[in-house]
């Protein structure tokens, strides 16, 4: 009886442990400030990281525009430019005669173009007008030469001026629009040059027409004082013109 009595008591201690109302096992609490904080905790937290993400994004733009300014042209008209320059200059190396030698000139204006004296055979007066004529005319030559090549320059250059602005105009970024630039004043700069080898090939001939004029001018004077001479002069002779 006693054994059933402790086994009737325990149940019954049991049964009561287990039947607690859940108030007094387990109570639960709801802070609404806390609740709150956590909440504005969180939003704070998902606005740096999307903060993060925009600055992410800025940086890798920022870092394609960077790539789009250091990228080059594939399209270059150096050598196109460099070429028509060289024809140029080589056309101006051809120079017939006197060329652009300032040594050579010197020696031509004491020698061919020098005055008329008295010392002077009229061989030489005749050979150095022969000479003067044809420095002339390689000059005159030479003018119209440089001309037709500057002419034929044309043609290359608006092509060549044509490409650079399409290239120009596509170009995606500061070097590309920069190099386009440059290479549009190279073409000025051929063209600027072409026209001065015109100018200086013309006025070249030039000089050597009027140079040519004052020294047939001096010699002329030189040749009337020489036929004027008495005793030296024109003197007649007997000529047999039948037989």
């Amino acid at each position: 009886m006693n054994r059933i009595s402790r086994l009737v008591a325990v149940s019954a201690v049991a049964l009561i442990i287990g039947f607690t109302p859940p108030s007094l096992a387990q109570v639960v609490v709801f802070d609404p400030n806390n609740y709150a904080q956590n909440v504005l905790t969180a939003a704070r937290a998902l606005q740096q990281i999307n903060n993060q993400i925009t600055s992410l994004q800025n940086q890798a733009q920022m870092l394609i525009n960077q790539a789009r300014n250091l990228a080059t042209r594939p399209f270059s008209s150096l050598l196109q430019l460099e070429q028509s320059i060289l024809r140029t200059q080589q056309l101006l190396a051809q120079a017939q005669r006197i060329a652009y030698d300032i040594q050579q000139i010197d020696r031509a204006f004491s020698t061919t173009y020098a005055p008329a004296s008295a010392s002077i055979s009229n061989q030489a007066l005749i050979a150095n007008a022969q000479s003067r004529w044809q420095n002339a005319m390689g000059g005159l030559q030479d003018a119209m030469r440089t001309q037709a090549t500057v002419v034929g320059n044309l043609d290359t250059n608006r092509t060549q001026m044509s490409a650079l602005v399409t290239s120009s105009q596509g170009a995606t970024g500061a070097l590309q629009a920069t190099q386009a630039g440059n290479q549009l004043l190279a073409l000025a700069a051929q063209q600027l040059a072409d026209l001065t080898a015109v100018v200086v090939a013309h006025g070249r001939a030039q000089n050597l027409e009027s140079a040519q004029h004052a020294a047939a001018q001096d010699q002329g004077r030189e040749q009337l004082r020489r036929f004027l001479t008495l005793g030296a002069g024109y003197q007649s002779t007997t000529v047999q013109m039948f037989h």
